[in-house]
C-alpha cells in the first residue's frame, strides 16, 4: 500500500507552479512497540486527561486547547480557529533562494520527506524545476507549514524526484563553542596522529546503509521470542567498557596491528626508515658543494 502523502500543496519557481505531495522518506512501523497493559487484569490500558482540580476524568468533547495568558488564565482556543490560521506556505512551497548544499552545516538537518508530482499534469513542470537544480548543481531554500509549524526547507534533486529535509531554525542549534570552548587547542603529537591517520586508512570502505540492523531490536525479539515459548529470557552478559586510554601511543600502535595483522611496530619502522632515507637540508648543501 503507497504511504500516505504527509502534505498537498504546490512547488513554486517564480511563475511556474506545479501540484505536489510529500511523503515521509522513513518509516518506524516495523519497529517493537510495546502497549501499558494492568498487571493485574491483563487488560491494555488507556490514557486519561484528569481536571487538575476536580480530580474527575474530563470527556474528549470537553477538552479544548487553551493559551496562558498570566497566572491561571487561559485563552481557550478551538480547532478549527487553529485550522483556519493559513499562510502562503500553508499550501505552496515557494523557492526563495538556491544555495550550495554543501554551505549548509549538517547540524541544520532535520527530517528527509520525498517530493514528488500529485498529478500527470504537473509532471512536466516538476520535471523542468528538478533538471534545472541538477544542472546548476544548487539546492533550493522554502518554507512549508508543516503539523502547524511553520519550517524552513530545503530542496535538491534525488533519483526521479525531489528530496526535501526539514531544516532546524538557527535559534534551536546551539551553537559548538557553547560544548567545546574548554577543549584544549595544544599541538599534538605528529606520530600519534600519523599512527590514528593509518587506522583510518585501513578501515575504509564503501558506505552501504543496507550492512545496517538494529541489534538491540533484534534482542528485543529474542526476549520476545523466548517468553513466548514459556522459556527463561536470555541473559546477556554486559559488554565490557572500555577505559580511558593510558598510554596512547602504545594502543595505536596495538589498534593498527589488529587492524593491519601485523604489528604496529613495521608502520613506525617505514616512517624511520623514510625519514633516514631523507636528506636533510646540512646533507643536500654538502652533496652540492661537492658536485661543484
Amino acid at each position: 500500500m503507497a504511504p500516505r502523502p504527509a502534505w498537498k500543496g504546490y512547488l513554486k519557481l517564480s511563475l511556474v507552479s506545479c501540484a505536489v505531495e510529500l511523503t515521509s522518506a522513513t518509516d518506524h512501523s516495523e519497529k517493537v512497540s510495546f502497549r501499558v497493559i494492568n498487571r493485574k487484569t491483563g487488560n491494555t490500558v488507556r490514557r486519561q486527561y484528569i481536571d487538575s482540580v476536580s480530580g474527575k476524568p474530563v470527556d474528549p468533547d470537553d477538552e479544548v486547547k487553551g493559551y496562558e495568558i498570566g497566572g491561571d488564565e487561559y485563552l481557550l482556543i478551538e480547532e478549527d480557529e487553529i485550522d483556519a490560521v493559513q499562510i502562503e506556505s500553508s499550501h505552496t512551497l515557494s523557492i526563495e533562494q538556491f544555495v550550495d548544499r554543501a554551505a549548509i552545516p549538517q547540524i541544520y538537518f532535520d527530517q528527509p520527506y520525498y517530493l514528488s508530482p500529485s498529478d500527470e499534469v504537473s509532471e512536466e513542470a516538476f520535471a523542468v524545476i528538478r533538471e534545472a537544480m541538477a544542472k546548476q548543481k544548487k539546492a533550493g531554500i522554502a518554507r512549508i507549514v508543516l503539523y502547524r509549524r511553520e519550517r524552513p526547507v530545503m530542496i535538491e534533486p534525488f533519483d526521479k524526484g525531489l528530496l526535501l529535509t526539514t531544516l532546524r531554525y538557527d535559534k534551536t542549534v546551539r551553537q559548538p563553542d557553547e560544548v567545546f570552548d574548554g577543549l584544549s587547542k595544544g599541538k599534538l603529537d605528529a606520530e600519534l596522529v600519523d599512527l590514528a591517520t593509518h587506522i583510518i586508512e585501513k578501515k575504509q570502505a564503501k558506505f552501504d546503509p543496507s550492512g545496517f540492523e538494529d541489534r538491540y531490536e533484534e534482542a528485543l525479539l529474542e526476549l520476545i521470542a523466548a517468553k513466548r515459548k514459556g522459556k527463561k529470557p536470555p541473559v546477556a552478559k554486559p559488554a565490557e567498557r572500555p577505559t580511558n586510554v593510558v598510554n596512547l601511543f602504545e594502543a595505536l600502535k596495538k589498534s593498527l596491528g589488529e587492524e593491519s595483522g601485523s604489528p604496529g611496530k613495521s608502520a613506525a619502522r617505514e616512517r624511520k626508515s623514510a625519514s633516514a632515507r631523507k636528506p636533510t637540508k646540512k646533507t643536500a648543501a654538502g652533496k652540492a658543494k661537492k658536485s661543484a
